[in-house]
């Protein structure tokens, strides 16, 4: 059999006159915020635009467009964060309008409502459909479940982690054959001691107002519930030190509320001279640099975790959660870290203790032990190249890709 080039695209893949045209994949998802999702999105695109590839995506908008359009993808607003069925089956019409005047190869769902629409615009116009499952999702009545199952339906179906193709199988009973497991990965050109310059540090630091008499223990992440804020205070009352400083990253709007009641939790424990929020930041780099320990304690699984790999490619010692995605990114017995039970305050207050006590050549022994470990299994450049070996895969079998039945499901599904 011939594998086709996948750099171009031949006339019989329904371009208007055919012809010799790059590849295009159209990713949709609700919009282009801050999250993880959202930057795993650009960067693909980038890496497609890197290798020749047309890279559009459908979203609502949002902060990363101009860095989307700025590396060289193309960026169309579309209503896709909605919920309803009717505008499911717009969006639809709008996705198939699209991919066919854009000679769209591949459609690439990254989230629930818009992998509807893109499901059945992929359908109608002959285009391979691929979907990423980046999280658990809640999937507690039958009627979650289904209208979480059309992000089981991409061939090939990406997961971001061991543990996600874990939860496919369990839950969903997807057939391993059409999984891909695709690790996200750090930019570690930007993420690593020697992008980040000393200026960029001091900066940082007398923004926060730190001590530098005192250690810093960093714990990133958008201030919601189940990322273990509580039990990160617990564990600092438990340790009783005021030698050092904890400044919790990651406040924005729409978190107001939570804060209030972190802020409360503070004073309740007497922490006020030693923890701080702050909003979220845009210099990540920088501020692993100040921290001499980061710590995740989410209390629910991550899907994947990107704090335990960015704090580790820039060498800080890194303390989450043993659950999820931790497991598979930070290797403590061989490399460095520490994993601790998930809401067990007395635990993470042991880790810290141990981690900041550590003597200076052990944590420099380990310090280039995680960037090494980084570089080996969690780079960006071998998320885009597998994600692409993901695409070259759907190409050769995009006419396997079955037709839906209509939006009967999708409106019983989408119904909640």
């Amino acid at each position: 059999m011939t594998v086709p080039d996948p750099a171009v695209t031949p006339a019989i893949a329904g371009i208007p006159g055919g012809g010799r045209l790059p590849r295009t994949v159209l990713q949709v998802l609700p919009a282009l915020g801050p999250g993880g999702v959202e930057r795993g999105t650009v960067d693909i695109a980038a890496g497609l635009v890197a290798s020749g590839w047309r890279a559009i995506v459908a979203s609502e908008g949002g902060p990363l467009v101009a860095e989307l359009e700025r590396l060289g993808g193309r960026h169309v607003t579309l209503p896709l964060a909605s919920k309803r069925p009717w505008t499911i089956r717009a969006n639809a019409a709008r996705l198939a309008a699209l991919a066919a005047a854009e000679g769209v190869d591949i459609i690439h769902a990254r989230s629930r409502a818009p992998a509807w629409s893109a499901e059945m615009a992929a359908a109608r116009m002959g285009a391979a459909f691929v979907t990423t499952f980046h999280g658990t999702y809640g999937h507690g009545s039958w009627l979650k479940r289904r209208y979480n199952a059309v992000m089981t339906r991409g061939r090939p179906l990406i997961a971001i982690s061991g543990f996600i193709a874990d939860h496919l199988r369990q839950v969903y009973d997807v057939d391993p054959a059409v999984i891909r497991t695709v690790p996200r990965g750090v930019d570690i050109a930007r993420f690593h001691p020697a992008s980040v310059p000393a200026d960029r540090i001091i900066a940082l630091a007398r923004r926060w107002r730190l001590d530098e008499t005192r250690a810093l223990v960093l714990m990133p992440g958008r201030l919601s519930r189940w990322k273990g804020h509580m039990v990160m205070l617990d564990a600092l009352a438990a340790l009783g030190r005021r030698d050092i400083q904890c400044v919790m990253v990651g406040a924005a709007p729409g978190t107001e509320s939570y804060r209030a009641e972190i802020e409360q939790a503070i004073r309740a424990r007497g922490l006020q001279d030693v923890v701080g929020i702050a909003e979220a930041e845009r210099d990540m780099p920088a501020a692993y640099m100040l921290a001499d320990v980061v710590v995740s304690p989410a209390t629910e699984p991550e899907a994947f975790g990107r704090i335990p790999v960015e704090a580790q490619a820039m060498g800080r010692w890194i303390i989450a959660t043993d659950h999820g995605g931790a497991r598979e990114t930070v290797d403590a017995r061989n490399v460095g870290g520490a994993l601790v039970p998930p809401g067990d305050a007395g635990a993470l207050a042991q880790a810290l203790a141990a981690a900041l006590d550590m003597p200076g050549e052990v944590r420099a022994r380990a310090a280039r032990a995680m960037i090494a470990h980084v570089d080996r299994h969690f780079t960006l450049a071998r998320m885009q190249a597998a994600t692409r070996a993901v695409y070259d895969e759907a190409l050769l079998t995009r006419a396997a890709v079955p037709r839906i039945a209509g939006v009967a499901r999708i409106e019983e599904a989408a119904g909640r």
